[in-house]
């Protein structure tokens, strides 16, 4: 499948972006500059649980994203996880097109480079690797990169890292609606529910003025977890404006999605996001989405409805959600 990549455009002395990644002017970062001076929520861990379960319920409710810290990941395992996606990215083409995805024949696993449909069919500036991390049941280790060699051995610790502040926040966010422990993390399946990682690569690019790396849009996911290189880029968008989001070395970037969204009948927002790129340096970000199994049944958390708060959403397969949004049919 002959694919152009964003990557080897980049770096084959473009001068100017391609017609078909300009984003309407309402799109343009030009046009749409986030306001300067706002903080997103940055909370510890390491505190007490009764103030935990406070601030990131407040965080979930106000924003639908967080930053962490004083999570318990290594800094030194982040370090690996990001050398050995750059190493990926920095093969030669040929061997990282034997990797190559089919997002339009139901192949979504593998290197890609466009994966979202819109209506004036514009392409973001973003090549990405996309494939299942857990359960161990599900994942399929050929998609994955055999170079570099420890690959492997990185991401499957880093998956283990990740079940786990899972369950901790799923448990903060359950206790936030003042339900057991256990409320959220049962309908996504607990132990079953599916990690997907996605590392996105926005190579430098010329107008970046013009171009969007990844166009607003909410995660369909339950959770996403990101952590990103020193290069700022991700914005999110609350009270009809955009923030952007300061690097902070070692955080984990916690995004609400959709799933918690909906269980939560409301009260957590998925937060609206997107990603602008840098004219000068590469922006990495290697994003982990938490998301129930295809055949889970998602919708409101039936102790949060009643009379005077009824369902505000119906309740769904995963799968026909997940089909029904990619295919930006009504919900």
């Amino acid at each position: 499948m002959d694919v152009e990549r964003v990557q080897a455009l980049a770096f084959g002395g473009l001068n100017e972006v391609p017609a078909q990644f300009i984003r309407p002017a309402h799109e343009r970062p030009e046009n749409t500059k986030p306001i300067e001076g706002v903080t997103v929520p940055v909370i510890s861990l390491s505190q007490p649980r009764d103030v935990l379960v406070k601030e990131v319920s407040e965080a979930c409710s106000q924003w639908g994203f967080l930053l962490v810290t004083d999570h318990g990941l290594s800094p030194e395992l982040i370090k690996r996880l990001q050398q050995v996606g750059q190493e990926f990215f920095a093969l030669p083409q040929k061997e990282k097109e034997a990797y190559a995805n089919d997002p339009s024949s139901g192949k979504f696993e593998g290197y890609g480079t466009k994966m979202t449909k819109n209506l004036e069919e514009k392409v973001e500036w973003v090549d990405y690797f996309f494939h299942l991390m857990s359960p161990p049941s599900k994942v399929n280790h050929d998609i994955w990169p055999k170079h570099p060699p420890s690959y492997r051995e990185v991401n499957e610790e880093y998956s283990k890292e990740m079940l786990r502040i899972t369950g901790e926040l799923l448990g903060l966010l359950s206790e936030g609606l003042g339900l057991d422990k256990k409320s959220l993390a049962t309908p996504l399946g607990d132990q079953e529910i599916e990690l997907e990682m996605k590392i996105n690569m926005y190579p430098p690019c010329p107008q970046p003025h013009l171009a969007l790396g990844v166009e607003p849009h909410t995660d369909m996911s339950a959770l996403t977890l990101l952590v990103p290189n020193d290069v700022p880029g991700l914005q999110v968008w609350k009270d009809g404006s955009w923030f952007a989001v300061d690097y902070l070395p070692n955080a984990l970037f916690v995004h609400v999605g959709d799933q918690i969204e909906v269980l939560s009948n409301g009260k957590y927002k998925s937060v609206l996001h997107r990603s602008v790129v840098n004219k000068d340096r590469t922006r990495m970000s290697w994003a982990v989405f938490c998301a129930p199994p295809h055949e889970a049944m998602i919708g409101p958390l039936p102790e949060l409805v009643n009379e005077q708060n009824p369902a505000k959403y119906s309740t769904k397969t995963f799968a026909e959600y997940r089909y029904r949004k990619f295919n930006k049919l009504p919900q």
